[in-house]
């Protein structure tokens, strides 16, 4: 099987430069499009060193992964809303307008959840399904606006993550179509600590997408 095809670049999103890395299928067009965001002490090189891009590229997917504003190589970048606080969710559309995504499958750790949970409310045209796990901000919505989305969801979360790992998991259980993940033995950053479970519950979801 042919290697994917991994770049690296920028793209100017909202005025900012934004650095981004890319996994292609290596030998034929991708069933989906997946962007990764990451949590506050993490990049898109957290992704790129647990083979989860040239794993959903091996299984058929593009993968893009960005790093945040003020975070990673995007350090400079000037984030749309403090640390903590939801951001617009014209944020993220700008990011999928620039990279020309399309609808895209969103996997949202921890701190993007400020960027994740508007674009979800706001222009949910644009996810074909979300994964979030364990991110932050989902108090700031209610059970009536999570009952309103019928984007397919997988929640993920490290059954060790006593704080945001359940308290994510009572407010996102409110969306219709959602399905559970739980890394047994695995903390807030869940991915890290279990990742091939995380990629065999990734994938499984991915192939349910119609």
């Amino acid at each position: 099987m042919a290697a994917p095809q991994l770049t690296e670049s920028t793209v100017t999103v909202e005025g900012q430069t934004l650095f981004y890395r890319r996994a292609e299928p290596a030998q034929q067009p991708p069933k989906l499009t997946v962007l990764l965001l990451h949590g506050i002490r993490f990049s898109s090189e957290t992704w790129l060193q647990l083979r989860t891009l040239a794993t959903l590229a091996e299984n058929g997917y593009r993968a893009v992964a960005i790093d945040l504003p003020g975070l990673g190589r995007s350090k400079d970048a000037v984030a749309p809303a403090p640390v903590g606080q939801p951001a617009p969710g014209s944020f993220l559309k700008a990011v999928s307008e620039a990279l020309c995504l399309g609808p895209a499958v969103v996997i949202s750790p921890s701190l993007s959840g400020m960027y994740s949970l508007p674009f979800l409310f706001q222009h949910n045209n644009l996810l074909k399904a979300y994964v979030p796990v364990a991110p932050i901000c989902t108090e700031k919505f209610t059970a009536e606006q999570y009952a309103q989305i019928k984007t397919p969801t997988l929640i993920v979360y490290g059954d060790q993550d006593a704080e945001l790992g359940q308290a994510s998991l009572n407010n996102l259980r409110h969306l219709p179509e959602h399905q559970v993940l739980v890394l047994q033995g695995a903390g807030h950053a869940c991915y890290l600590d279990k990742p091939s479970e995380w990629h065999s519950g990734l994938l499984a979801f991915l192939q349910q997408l119609k």
